[in-house]
C-alpha cells in the first residue's frame, strides 16, 4: 500500500511538472536576437545542407562516419559505436530546417541501420545514439514505431541502474567492485524523460533525478568544475576515485565535460522544473564564462588547464554544446543572465561559423567544422571533424533561428 501511494505522488509530481512546463511554454520570453547572426545562420544552414548531401556521397551505407584520420580517409562505426546517432540527428536537423529529399532519405536509412540498437544493454550512451536519432525523427513524424524502439532503449538504458549507487554504469569494469560513471552521462537522462512521459511509467523518471543528484553530490567540486570520472564501489555506493580519463589531469577541467554538465543540468530543470538544477546549471555557467582560460571568442581550449595554453588546441566541440546548452538556459534565466547566455551562444556561434572552424565545401569529406578534440591523452581524434560536433553546431542554429522568430526551443 504505501508503495502504491508513492508511485501516486511521484506520477503527481510529473503531472504537475508537465502542466507547469505547458504554461511556462506559453510565457517564454522573448529574447533580443542579432539579424546579422540570423543571416549568418541561415547561409550556414544552407550550405550545411550542400556539404552534407556531398558527404551522403563519401559515407559508407553500411557504417556510421565518425571522424578524419591523419591521410583524410573517412573513419566510421558500426551503429553499437557512441557516436552513431549523430550523423543521422544532423541529417534530420538540415531536413527539418529546409525540406531536403536526398538528406530524409538518407536519415531514414540510417535509422534503419541503428535500429537493433534499441536492445543494447552494453552501454550508457543510448541517449546520444537513439534520441538524437530516433527522437529527432519521433520530434518531427510522431510514429508508434519511434516511439516504441525509444522506450525499449529507455528500458536497456535503465537496466544499467543501480539503486546501491544511485547512478546509471557508464562504462563496465573487469574488476565486479567498480562501478564507472562519467560526466557525459547526464546527457543520456533525456531518454529516460521521454520514456517516463509516454509510458506513466515513473520508474524512468527516478532513475533520472537519482543519476542527476548524485552527479551533483560527488562529480562537482567547489568552483563547479567536473571531474571526468567517478569510480563508485559497486557494494556499498561510496566513492572510491575520483579522476579523468580524457582531460589534462584529474583535478583539471576537461571542456567537453563541462559542456556536457552545462547542457545535462539545463535539460534537467526543463524536463523536472526543479528550481535547484536551474541553479546548478548557472552556476556551471559561471565557472565557463568568468575562466581566466576562456578565450575571447569563446571556443574552449580542449581543457580549461590544459598545458600550453594560449598555444593549446581548442575543442569546438565543446563549443558547440555550450553555445546549444546557452541557447536553452537564457530562456529559463532571469534578465542579467540571460543576456550574458544568449551574448556566449552568439559569440560561440559566430567564431564557429567562421574560419578557422568552417570546413569548405567538400573539404574533410563533407563534415561541418574543424579542430575538435575528442581524446588527447589517448591521441585519438585530436584536431579533427566531428560528428557530434557538427550535430551540436547545428542544434545549436536551429536554436538560435528558433528564437529569432519567437519560436519555443521545445
Amino acid at each position: 500500500m504505501y508503495s502504491f501511494y508513492i508511485h501516486r505522488k511521484i506520477l503527481l509530481t510529473m503531472v504537475l511538472g508537465s502542466l507547469c512546463f505547458w504554461v511556462f511554454a506559453q510565457k517564454t520570453k522573448t529574447l533580443p536576437v542579432k539579424k546579422e547572426l540570423v543571416s549568418l545562420i541561415n547561409n550556414r544552414l544552407e550550405k550545411a545542407a550542400a556539404q552534407y548531401r556531398y558527404f551522403t556521397t563519401q559515407a559508407s551505407d553500411t557504417l556510421f562516419p565518425k571522424t578524419i584520420s591523419k591521410d583524410g580517409t573517412l573513419e566510421s562505426s558500426k551503429s553499437w559505436w557512441w557516436c552513431s546517432g549523430f550523423y543521422p540527428g544532423t541529417l534530420l536537423y538540415l531536413n527539418e530546417n529546409k525540406s531536403d529529399d536526398t538528406l530524409y532519405k538518407k536519415a531514414m536509412h540510417y535509422l534503419g541501420l541503428l535500429e537493433k540498437e534499441q536492445y543494447n544493454k552494453g552501454t550508457h550512451d543510448l541517449g546520444f545514439m537513439m534520441y538524437c536519432s530516433f527522437g529527432n525523427a519521433q520530434r518531427l513524424w510522431p510514429d508508434k514505431k519511434y516511439q516504441d524502439i525509444l522506450v525499449q532503449s529507455a528500458k536497456s538504458l535503465a537496466s544499467r541502474y543501480s539503486p546501491v549507487t544511485g547512478c546509471i554504469r557508464s562504462w563496465n569494469s573487469k574488476n565486479s567492485s567498480d562501478f564507472l560513471v562519467i560526466i557525459d552521462n547526464m546527457m543520456n537522462l533525456e531518454l529516460l524523460f521521454y520514456a517516463a512521459k509516454v509510458t506513466d511509467d515513473s520508474s524512468f523518471y527516478r532513475i533520472a533525478v537519482s543519476h542527476a543528484d548524485k552527479t551533483i553530490e560527488n562529480h562537482f567540486r567547489p568552483d563547479y568544475s567536473s571531474f571526468h570520472v567517478v569510480n563508485y564501489n559497486s557494494q556499498t555506493g561510496a566513492v572510491k576515485l575520483r579522476r579523468t580519463q580524457q582531460g589534462a589531469a584529474d583535478a583539471s577541467a576537461w571542456a567537453r565535460g563541462q559542456a556536457w554538465g552545462l547542457y545535462g543540468y539545463t535539460l534537467m530543470y526543463r524536463e523536472t522544473r526543479q528550481r535547484k538544477y536551474l541553479d546548478f546549471a548557472n552556476r556551471i555557467a559561471e565557472f565557463i564564462l568568468n575562466h581566466p582560460h576562456l578565450p575571447k571568442d569563446k571556443v574552449p581550449y580542449w581543457d580549461f588547464d590544459a598545458p600550453g595554453i594560449p598555444d593549446a588546441l581548442r575543442d569546438a566541440s565543446a563549443a558547440a554544446v555550450m553555445a546549444s546548452a546557452f541557447t536553452e538556459l537564457a530562456t529559463y534565466a532571469d534578465e542579467n543572465n540571460a543576456r550574458k547566455y544568449l551574448d556566449a551562444s552568439e559569440d560561440m556561434l559566430t567564431a564557429l561559423s567562421n574560419p578557422p572552424y568552417q570546413n569548405a565545401y567538400k573539404e574533410n569529406r563533407g563534415f561541418l567544422l574543424k579542430h575538435s578534440v575528442g581524446s588527447l591523452p589517448q591521441n585519438s581524434e585530436v584536431d579533427v571533424p566531428l560528428t557530434y560536433a557538427d550535430y551540436y553546431y547545428v542544434e545549436a542554429m536551429m536554436r538560435y533561428k528558433k528564437l529569432a522568430f519567437g519560436k519555443t526551443i521545445f
